[in-house]
């Protein structure tokens, strides 16, 4: 299971292009709302209907834990003690975690990016602690996979279903959505 946090303020395309592309390839994808009301309002005002509050869930299934960055989404959630500790406990056990834009600023405030090779929005890189910060579209380091902005998320959503070991899936959908002719790979 995957779970997405919608934190009020998230970065809709982020949230919701990692969710559909996850969902295309069959992967079982609960969105998760911070403030515990289901209707989770975006940066951008777009109300999306969460599948769960944070506080009707355990996350013991969690493969992966999503965060989509946005603000005040990103700092909303790392302000969300809940889920610095279940990002923690994840982490613990390597769990996969995924974050993009602003959202690695979480990661770092809680040591989660400490030597790791991460990629964020520019200027949130001094909030990833002692990573390596490359600027690229995403990088994976480990059980961490982060992305760098908003235009990132099929490259970012395609590697985290690699990460998930669904790598014909992410083929089969690079093509299918036409990315792989929209970035010239015929």
């Amino acid at each position: 299971m995957v779970y997405a946090f919608l934190a009020p303020g998230y970065e809709e395309i982020e949230a919701l292009t990692i969710v559909d592309v996850l969902r295309r390839a069959g992967v079982l994808v609960s969105t998760v709302s911070m403030d515990g009301d289901k209707i989770a309002l975006g940066s951008h005002n777009i109300p999306v209907i969460a599948d769960f509050v944070f506080d009707d869930c355990d996350f013991s299934d969690a493969e992966l834990l999503f965060l989509p960055g946005g603000l005040p989404g990103a700092t909303n959630l790392d302000a969300h003690e809940g889920l610095l500790e279940v990002l923690k406990k994840h982490a613990q056990n390597n769990g996969l975690i995924a974050a993009v834009c602003a959202a690695p600023l979480v990661l770092g405030h809680i040591g989660l990016t400490e030597g790791k090779t991460c990629t964020c929005y520019p200027g949130f890189e001094t909030e990833l602690g002692n990573a390596n910060y490359t600027g690229g579209i995403v990088e994976v380091d480990g059980n961490i996979i982060t992305g760098r902005g908003p235009a990132a998320c099929l490259e970012l959503g395609y590697t985290i279903l690699k990460m998930l070991g669904k790598e014909e899936q992410a083929t089969q959908l690079r093509e299918g959505m036409m990315y792989n002719q929209l970035m010239g790979n015929k």
